[in-house]
């Protein structure tokens, strides 16, 4: 049941929308005065809050001031005396929506629903985003880790190019969506393109986009990564993959801030930041012209080089406590419990897989093993597919 606060000084309006949020299954408190109400809000989570503007001691907008501070709930202003400044005034500060008196009951009432809609979306967001956060959290206490982080975070903050290098499986797309979470296009797009993963042929259409009837299935116009990701953050994973026709072309956009779709002749304009990571090694890879040198200084401003898990084993007990709770959380099954002894021995692997292969090792010991993860149970379900 929604929760309704109502702060009106006169009694004949707090009783008449009692009657009718009550009828209409709200939950409804009301306050006689702006003082009042800041009370209750402070001390209630409410989903929607109907607030007068002209009211003694303390007016509405005061109250919607105040409210503001603490609270992202919405407002609905409410008064008898309405103007078109006053509504503007109210919009600006922060009110959802501004409603005269006598309230109109349909409109109210879809006023209502349409604020707590809004009001629940905003929510679901959040923890969205808290979700996706925690998903590309970089988890790590060693020497090694700690410095990353730092380098992390002084690069997100520029708009300055990054090249990702390290070894399959280190968590280079972490590094990559911690600097976009960290940097001022944060609430744009985050695209990211395997390139190693989409055929040659295709890879500018991917990028670049088409134009219809550009090539033989072409049937319509297709707005690239590049176009996408305006204002935010374009993620070129195993860029040492990517075609030398395609490299020429990303070197061209990076070097103009623009771009053509494939059939096309006009100039697009873009505002793009480009992270680049590959698991090779890009100089030997120019030396045996398999990669552009120019494209490589274009890319490489910053250098971050993520470590493999054998140089940062210490981090192996946060790591695999962290696996357990997420995935627990995913499979809907209480966290096991995993002996000091287990989490030694994994600590003596070589990890040719690096963390992708210790989250895997994870999730296969929760399918097998019961309460407990024993020494014994890495002897017999990890040490024999261990490479």
């Amino acid at each position: 049941m929604a929760k309704v606060l109502v702060i009106d000084d006169e009694s004949s309006i707090r009783r008449t929308l009692k009657e009718i949020l009550g009828f209409e299954k709200y939950e409804v408190d009301m306050a006689a005065n702006g003082i009042d109400g800041l009370e209750l809000a402070k001390a209630t989570a409410y989903d929607v809050i109907l607030l007068d503007i002209k009211m003694p001691e303390m007016d509405g907008m005061e109250v919607l001031d105040s409210l503001k501070q603490f609270t992202d709930c919405p407002v609905i202003m409410i008064s008898g005396h309405a103007t078109i400044e006053t509504a503007v005034e109210a919009i600006k500060k922060g009110a959802y929506d501004f409603i005269v008196k006598p309230p109109d009951l349909n409109r109210l009432l879809i006023t209502l629903r349409n604020a707590i809609d809004k009001k629940n979306l905003v929510n679901e967001t959040k923890i969205l985003k808290k979700e996706i956060e925690k998903k590309y959290e970089i988890v790590g206490s060693s020497p090694v880790m700690l410095q990353l982080k730092e380098m992390i975070t002084r690069v997100a903050p520029t708009n300055a190019r990054v090249l990702i290098e390290g070894e399959n499986g280190t968590g280079k797309e972490l590094v990559a969506r911690q600097i976009h979470e960290q940097s001022s296009r944060t609430k744009s797009p985050f695209l990211e393109v395997n390139c190693a993963a989409i055929p040659s042929e295709l890879i500018e259409s991917q990028l670049f986009g088409h134009e219809k009837g550009s090539f033989t299935s072409a049937i319509k116009q297709r707005l690239g990564d590049f176009e996408l990701a305006h204002g935010g953050t374009l993620f070129l994973d195993e860029i040492g993959d990517m075609s030398l026709s395609a490299q020429a072309k990303v070197l061209r956009a990076l070097q103009e801030n623009k771009i053509t779709r494939v059939g096309g002749e006009k100039e697009i304009n873009m505002d793009v930041r480009v992270l680049a990571a590959s698991n090779k090694n890009l100089p030997e890879e120019i030396a045996r012209g398999n990669f552009r040198e120019d494209l490589y200084h274009r890319l490489s401003v910053i250098v971050i080089q993520v470590p493999p898990l054998r140089e940062r084993i210490d981090d192996i007990p946060l790591l695999v406590h962290h696996f357990i709770n997420e995935l627990s959380s995913l499979q809907g099954k209480p966290n096991k419990e995993i002996t000091d002894e287990a989490l030694k021995i994994l600590q003596t692997f070589k990890w040719t897989g690096n963390v992708r292969e210790l989250h895997n090792v994870v999730e296969r010991l929760l399918i097998l093993c019961d309460k407990e993860i024993t020494a014994k149970d890495i002897e017999t379900f990890v040490k024999p597919l261990m490479l």
